[in-house]
């Protein structure tokens, strides 16, 4: 008996349209990219001391990239194609509908984020991955010390 194909679920992760577009995306990862290592190298010349993909706020199980807890502030190191960069992100057509709505639901927890954590005193800075590090470094190192000086607005 033939089995019928089955369309996946906007939940459920289609297969690979590939081998080596499977070998990518498992090979992607999750913390330590290549453009946050940059950025956490940049602020460790400058002196500045941090905590790596922790929950900012107690009990909100997002993570952000970098965290300095005492100015309040979260670093978000975005990836060009799962944040939908405007000048670099691009879309599989492969699977299109299950990566459109994988996106929109990308931006939308973002959006989410952002407010929940500004809502909790918290500034948050997105980084998109293609960003000079050495001049993301010097923005989030301002901003670190401003709100550490005017003790947090």
């Amino acid at each position: 008996m033939a089995k019928l194909a089955r369309t996946p679920q906007l939940s459920q992760r289609p297969p690979a349209s590939s081998p080596s577009v499977r070998r990518r995306m498992q090979n992607t990862p999750t913390r330590d990219t290549p453009a946050e290592l940059a950025v956490r190298s940049e602020l460790h010349k400058l002196g500045m001391r941090y905590r790596v993909d922790v929950a900012p706020v107690a009990g909100f199980r997002r993570r952000a990239d970098i965290v300095f807890r005492r100015a309040k502030v979260a670093v978000f190191v975005d990836g060009c194609f799962w944040h939908c960069c405007p000048i670099h992100g691009s879309a599989p057509k492969a699977n299109a509908t299950w990566w459109k709505a994988k996106f929109e639901r990308t931006r939308a927890r973002d959006r989410d984020t952002d407010q929940v954590l500004r809502q909790n005193g918290w500034k948050c800075i997105r980084i998109w991955e293609h960003e000079d590090p050495v001049l993301a470094a010097k923005k989030i190192g301002r901003t670190v010390r401003s709100r550490v000086e005017t003790n947090i607005p």
